[in-house]
């Protein structure tokens, strides 16, 4: 495991850009995806991502600050960008980007972001190493820095949820 941490990575090595075309199974009676149905996406970009930081498998561990901007609407191009913003000893956040695109004049808006936990597991899903994360850039380092405090939210939280 020790060889795991040493080798480090950065967050443009995690990097996932993924699209998806709303249909209409997949919307509600007002024509807009089912927020369900993005968080789902959402899930599976950031899985992608902290497992490739991770070199391996991932377990969801957490999933907030999730906001959803504006609707997404029947018939338009869903891109969901993610990236590893922390890596702790086991786990990693991944900030995950959504945008909506109009087929027609492909003007991009944000639909909604989330922030999410993954934990690197091993073949009997106990927690392994990952690697540092090495911030090559200013806007790296800030999402490393506000991913850092956030982490400490959540600790906070989930030791005030399991301390009954």
């Amino acid at each position: 495991m020790a060889a795991r941490r040493t080798s480090k990575k950065t967050p443009r090595a995690s990097r996932v850009e993924t699209t998806q075309l709303v249909l209409p199974g997949l919307t509600n009676t007002h024509g807009t995806i089912f927020g369900g149905m993005l968080m789902q996406w959402i899930d599976i970009a950031g899985g992608i991502a902290s497992a490739r930081h991770a070199g391996g498998p991932v377990v969801t561990a957490s999933m907030d600050r999730l906001h959803f901007l504006g609707p997404v609407h029947l018939g338009e191009v869903v891109i969901l960008q993610a990236q590893v913003n922390y890596a702790g000893k086991t786990s990693m956040e991944v900030g995950v980007r959504v945008f909506a695109e109009n087929q027609n004049t492909f003007a991009r808006r944000q639909t909604t972001r989330a922030y999410l936990t993954f934990v690197s597991v091993d073949a009997d899903g106990r927690p392994r190493d990952v690697p540092p994360l090495v911030c090559e850039t200013a806007e790296d380092k800030r999402r490393f820095k506000d991913a850092a405090a956030r982490r400490a939210v959540r600790l906070r939280e989930r030791r005030a949820m399991t301390s009954k």
